[in-house]
């Protein structure tokens, strides 16, 4: 997904240009936490996701609900 929206593959290593392979999954978010706060990680954007996605959720954000009456 992060290859379809950002257009950057994170399976390439920033280093050496090597491709990488997922090895785990970290699924306790205590764990992920301490983690992310240990490497002083923050979750902010390099660059805005492509044009095409942004103009999506504004549309489904501005889309209100309908009420279905069977």
């Amino acid at each position: 997904m992060i290859l379809k929206v950002y257009e950057i593959d994170p399976m390439i290593c920033s280093q050496c240009g090597g491709r990488m392979k997922v090895i785990s999954f970290l699924t306790d978010y205590a764990v992920v936490d301490r983690i992310i706060n240990h490497l002083k990680l923050t979750f902010v954007a390099k660059r805005p996701p492509p044009p095409q996605i942004a103009y999506q959720e504004v549309l489904v954000a501005a889309e209100t609900p309908t009420e279905y009456l069977w």
